[in-house]
């Protein structure tokens, strides 16, 4: 007997909304096309019952102590380690990406977690002397009210973590609306975080696109703070629209990451994450690498390895432990990517491998991409400038270092770029003078940790960045204290 396909709704105050019948849309398993669960679109009834909710629970939840929030997170932290097998199951299953990839995120997200939960005994203010003697000069962090969380669908369940996680560490109660595509595994945070012992109201989650009920809530002068990550285009409109009402704005959008490998790198150390940092996810990840500069005394060498680990890529569901890389998200997205091979093709870039869709048995049920590698591509072309999010590599020869750093650059994004050498001080320069939010010497654009700070300049990011004590203070407002005695 074929088994029932689940309804979802939004979770509200403590409990699933599942009365909207008329609002309803299919999710669906990438690499079959099978429906998964039916999600019920929030009305405007249900966004403004988790306004109402979230700025309730406000009154209470910003009175709670360090202590007592934090230790909801580490029990949080504690309930997702016991469900890690079937997280990451549920993972695979809604966005695509490998079980071990799914895995990888789950443990971040547990790590998250348990960092904002370790930051309790740290939320504090500071001291200072006051210019007269007869005064004591201090400042305290407090809490903003109803925030905002806007979460893409590549990591749907690592990016609500993080940043849930610092906006209810800080007192801050939370309305949570995830990407439309991966709504269940972001539903299934939600009810962890209340299975841990969250009070009702302090997190909502509200389904449905971000026409619809994300941007009612961006204009709500309620929303005190508003952190999102996705698109550059969406971005400048939330930035827009929050401004009407001076609402706070996180902005984690669109790369362009670049890899430059110089004379003297090491290419056993570069090729040790080479596949994760370019195709992993099926390349649908802010920081992937997008473009490899290469010095033209070792080309011909790269090209050799690379491609040779690129004809090894096992494609496929990402449910079988023998796949490298499984399918783009959905049939939008993959025709998106598709169209920019055909752009690279149409500018007279050379492709070396890949550049189609997989046919045949179950890759025609699913959304599946060849791993895909350009060579000859300039600057000005398309798919040197514009974020592709799929498994698609431009490669760019230079002569020189200099000429290696103006092509990293020459991008109207700035989220991460990395530089593998052996020089120190090009190292040091290529830190200090590379246009990006992040750096990384003998490591690939994908690497980050919970305690450093993460995000972009450029189009890539706006405001105060994301993860370790920064991501506090995003969220807390300060307060300056005068006294005397």
């Amino acid at each position: 007997m074929q088994q029932q396909v689940p309804f979802y709704g939004s979770f509200v105050n403590g409990e699933v909304i599942l009365t909207e019948e008329e609002h309803i849309f299919k999710n669906i398993n990438p690499a079959t096309s099978e429906v998964i669960g039916y999600v019920k679109r929030a009305s405007v009834d249900t966004v403004k019952y988790a306004l109402e909710s979230a700025e309730k629970a406000f009154e209470i939840w910003s009175k709670k102590s360090y202590h007592e929030r934090s230790s909801i997170l580490f029990k949080a932290s504690q309930i997702m380690k016991n469900k890690r097998e079937e997280l990451a199951r549920l993972l695979t299953i809604e966005q695509g990406k490998t079980l071990s990839e799914s895995r990888k995120e789950v443990d971040v997200s547990i790590r998250m977690m348990e960092f904002f939960a370790g930051e309790a005994g740290r939320l504090i203010g500071e001291f200072d002397e006051a210019d007269r003697s007869d005064l004591s000069t201090f400042y305290i962090r407090e809490p903003l009210g109803v925030v905002l969380v806007l979460t893409p669908w590549n990591y749907p369940l690592a990016i609500p973590a993080w940043k849930i996680a610092p906006a209810i560490m800080a007192g801050n109660t939370v309305i949570f609306k995830p990407a439309s595509y991966t709504p269940i595994i972001g539903l299934k945070l939600v009810e962890i975080l209340h299975e841990a012992g969250l009070p009702r109201g302090v997190v909502n989650c509200v389904t449905g696109s971000g026409v619809e009920a994300g941007e009612m809530l961006i204009r709500d002068n309620r929303i005190k703070a508003i952190t999102f990550t996705g698109s550059t285009e969406v971005g400048l409109r939330i930035a827009s629209i929050a401004s009407e009402h001076l609402a706070r704005v996180q902005l984690e959008m669109g790369g362009k990451n670049a890899c430059v490998v110089l004379d003297d790198a090491n290419l056993d150390v570069f090729m040790q994450g080479f596949l994760s940092a370019t195709f992993g996810v099926a390349g649908q990840k802010c920081t992937a690498t997008s473009r490899l500069i290469i010095t033209r005394n070792i080309k011909e060498k790269v090209l050799d390895r690379i491609l040779e680990l690129t004809k090894k890529i096992r494609v496929g569901n990402g449910l079988r432990e023998d796949v490298d890389v499984g399918p783009v998200v959905s049939e939008s997205q993959m025709e998106s990517i598709l169209r920019f091979i055909e752009s690279g093709k149409r500018q007279g870039a050379k492709l070396l491998i890949g550049g189609a869709r997989l046919r045949g048995g179950e890759y025609d049920n699913g959304f599946f991409i060849q791993p895909t590698i350009f060579d000859e591509v300039t600057p000005d072309m398309e798919i040197a400038q514009e974020e592709i999010f799929g498994p698609v590599l431009s490669i760019m020869t230079v002569d020189s270092f200099d000429q290696a750093l103006e092509i990293v650059n020459n991008s109207k994004y700035g989220l991460s770029a990395s530089i593998f050498t052996n020089d120190l001080s090009k190292a040091f320069r290529f830190i200090k003078e590379a246009k990006v939010g992040v750096t990384l010497v003998n490591m690939h654009t994908n690497y980050n940790e919970p305690h450093m700070p993460f995000g972009g300049i450029k189009m890539s990011g706006f405001g105060l960045k994301e993860q370790g004590r920064k991501a506090l203070e995003f969220f807390t407002e300060i307060k300056s204290v005068y006294i005397k005695p």
